[in-house]
Formats: structure tokens, sequence, C-alpha cells
């Protein structure tokens, strides 16, 4: 696992440090995950040895906890400390590590994972458990430090456990406000789990009461409550994502994307309580579409999508696929459907819904190799850079060209541009990037080297 710095200069991805540690044996790292405030970074492990480690970024006495906010470059401000190794309650391998949003004044991480053995658990930060480790240097070279201290470390304890699924889950995501959590996984259902967290409004100042233990079809308790069970999908849910519904569908203000073994992309509203099937985008010629672009003449991947993005405003969405493409959505209002798609009427589920269309496509994003993570760049890296890490071992990055006065890219029809790669980033597949919160210039990756 690495964390990334991405010179625009000289259009090239340079790793400032590589977090691997010396026990693994064969374990590949399935997903990363930064805090809201880019403090803590977390990845998990497969088998052979499943498990957690959570990293602290490190900052001198002499520096204010602003300066995490400063996009920086000296050595110090890349220092990430080993802070826990978590290995309790998960049977099987660890497939997904999301930090809750919770407000950084609270000042304690809220970490979700879920694995194989078909359960999400919440674990809560206890500093006072934590062990002293020695701090790891921003260098490229492979950090050290002593993981044996770390075994029997319990710095993270769970608080909660969800059930619910049949068998593995495959992603997890939370909402903006940290009051939804969604899963999704083989059994092809996606649930949205209810949360009250500390720091958030209904939630309690902590959550270190009592390891509470929720399921679907039981009494829920105080802090956790199953809202919803989305079924739909013909095949494993690979990836979900929460974005801004711009009341374009439901009441609610927010939808939820899905991306399936089928092919297909899902949007789920809400309304009066109740999640829905608003629009499926890319289905299959048995399923309802959107508006098909003149160049795909219908479905617009041709195999798995593995993983979705959302641009920081909610507007465009991308998709990555087992075909090797990359797809570009753009939403449109119900307004502009209207004037801009008037066939489109007979497709969508409400005649207030907006509409996402795919507006472009990179055919061969990964030289015709899976795409297995997609994210978008925070506003202050710069508009329209997109990250993706794919089965050819390489991080890309894309950047949408300005737009000349000759007619170049637009939102109708963008244009991205490959502005800097990482060949060989991994030794093997990368199965996750994610940027930095704070610091455009920063993402870390993930891949089956571990």
């Amino acid at each position: 696992m690495a964390t990334i710095e991405a010179t625009a200069q000289s259009s090239s991805l340079e790793p400032l440090a590589i977090l691997s540690p010396k026990t693994l044996t064969g374990s590949p790292a399935w997903s990363a995950t930064f805090s809201i405030d880019g403090k803590y970074l977390a990845v998990c492990f497969g088998n052979p040895d499943s498990h957690i480690k959570v990293w602290e970024h490190q900052i001198s006495s002499s520096r204010s906890m602003s300066e995490m906010h400063k996009i920086q470059s000296n050595q110090q401000s890349r220092e990430w400390k080993l802070i826990a190794t978590i290995r309790d309650e998960h049977t099987r391998t660890i497939r997904s590590v999301a930090f809750a949003p919770t407000p950084s004044t609270l000042s304690v991480p809220i970490l979700a994972s879920a694995s194989f053995d078909g359960k999400v658990l919440i674990w809560e930060y206890y500093p006072d458990n934590e062990n002293k480790i020695t701090a790891v240097g921003g260098s490229s070279n492979t950090n050290s430090y002593d993981e044996t201290a770390l075994e029997n470390n319990d710095a993270f304890e769970p608080i909660a456990q969800l059930e619910g699924h049949e068998n593995e889950i495959k992603c997890l995501a939370w909402n903006t406000t940290g009051s939804l959590l969604a899963s999704c996984g083989r059994d092809k259902t996606i649930w949205i789990w209810e949360f009250f967290l500390p720091g958030t409004i209904g939630g309690n100042e902590s959550m270190t009461a009592e390891y509470s233990r929720a399921e679907g079809d039981a009494d829920q308790g105080g802090e956790f409550e199953c809202l919803a069970v989305l079924q739909g999908h013909d095949g494993d849910v690979k990836s979900i994502v929460f974005g801004p519904s711009h009341s374009q569908w439901g009441e609610g203000e927010e939808v939820l994307f899905s991306a399936s073994y089928d092919n297909s992309i899902k949007v789920w509203a809400e309304e009066s309580g109740d999640w829905y099937c608003a629009a499926t985008l890319g289905a299959s010629d048995s399923l309802p579409q959107s508006m098909p672009t003149v160049e795909t003449g219908g479905a617009v991947h041709a195999s798995t999508i593995w993983s979705l993005g959302l641009s920081p405003g909610g507007v465009r969405l991308f998709s990555g696929s087992d075909d090797g493409s990359m797809a570009i959505w753009k939403m449109y209002t119900a307004a502009e459907r209207k004037i801009l798609f008037p066939r489109a009427s007979d497709i969508v589920a409400c005649s207030t819904d907006g509409l996402w269309k795919c507006v472009g496509k990179l055919p061969d994003a990964h030289s015709s190799y899976a795409i297995f993570s997609i994210a978008c760049a925070p506003s202050r890296a710069g508009h329209g850079r997109i990250v993706s890490g794919g089965g050819d071992n390489c991080i890309n990055i894309y950047r949408e060209e300005a737009t000349p006065a000759d007619g170049g890219s637009s939102s109708d029809a963008p244009k991205f541009a490959l502005e800097a790669v990482a060949d060989d980033a991994h030794d093997g597949d990368v199965n996750c990037v994610k940027w930095h919160p704070m610091d455009g210039t920063c993402l870390v990756s993930c891949g089956d080297d571990g």
C-alpha cells in the first residue's frame, strides 16, 4: 500500500511512503479510507492474514491542526504512524473499510468494516489504549515499525455488529452526514442502515456505553436501524456511493448509486421513508435504460461494472468496467430532460425525475484491463481530475481538457486527457485508489501485493 504525490508540472506520480507490513504473507490489500480530515488512514487486508491496519498522520508539536488544511510538500508532513492492528471479530476476508464523516471537533474516529463473513462491524477509537509506536518516515523506502507491539492493540474497539447479508459483503458507503451507512454484496442486495453517530443530530456524545448487535429482522435498539433492503440487481453488487438528489429524485436530499456484475448502475431514491429504484443506467435490454449515446448504441458497458466515482458537486458520475472502459455520466434536471430529450419521458419513473445520460467514454482507459477503482479529486486538486486503478497494475490520472473557443470539451461532451501515470504502481491489481480529502496532491493506493 502506498501514498502517492501527483506532481502536475512533471505529469508524474511519485511515491511519498510505502506502508508495507513486514509480516504479511500474500495477503492482498483490498480497500483504503481516509478520515474526513485526513488525519487517519485505514487499510483492510484479505486472507490468509485478514486484518485492518490504521495509521495516523503525524504533525510536529510546533504545528497546529489547521495546517492539515494546507498543501504541504516537506518530508515531515508525510509522516505516518501505525496506531492499530485490528484482527478480532471478522472470520473471513475483510473487503471494505470506510471512516464515518464525523465532525473533526469530535476527534473520535468511527470506522466501519465489511467482510466476506457477511458482517459489518463499527469500531470506535480509544487513544488511551494505544501502544507507543515509532513514527514512519515520509520517503519512498519501505517504512519500518514494531508490528509485534500492535498485535494485541485495542485502540479500536467494536461498538456494533450489523448482520443481514447472506454472504460476502463487497463495499461500504457513508452518506455525507454520517446518518446513513450502506452495504452491498454477493447476495445482490443493498442494505441501508440509519445511524445516530456521536456529534451528529440524534447522537450521543459517545457510543462507548455498550457493544450492540443489530440484525435486519430484529429489534434494533436505539443507535442502529435497518431502513431498507434494496433488491433489483441480477448479479453481485460491486460498488455503491451516496450523492445529492438535487431535488430530482424522490423527497430525500440524497440518492444512492450502485454498480453490479449485471453490467448496470442503479439510482435509488427515498420517498415517504421508502427507498425505491428511480433509474437504471446502461442496463440490459430487458431493463429500463437511460438515454444511450450514439457511440454505444445501447448498453454503455459490456461487462461487470466494478467501480463508481462521483464528482464533488454530484452532477457527474464515472463508472469503470471489466471491459476496460470508463464512462462519464451527466445529470440533467427534469426541466432540461423535457426540452433536450423529450422521448426520455417514456423511461423515467416519475414525470418530475431528472435524467442521467452517458455523455462520454474512455474505451481503453487501462489498456483493456479491468478498472477496479475510480475516485474524483476534491475541488482543491483542480477541476475535472479523476484517478483510476486497474488490472494492468497502473494508476492513471485523467483531467478534463480546458474549454477552448473552437468548441472543445463541454459538460455535454467532455474530453479527458491522460495527465499522469504510475506504471507498475503495484505488483498486481490496483484494488483501490483514494484522494486525500485535504491535500489535492496526495492519494493512496492499495493492491494485490499488500
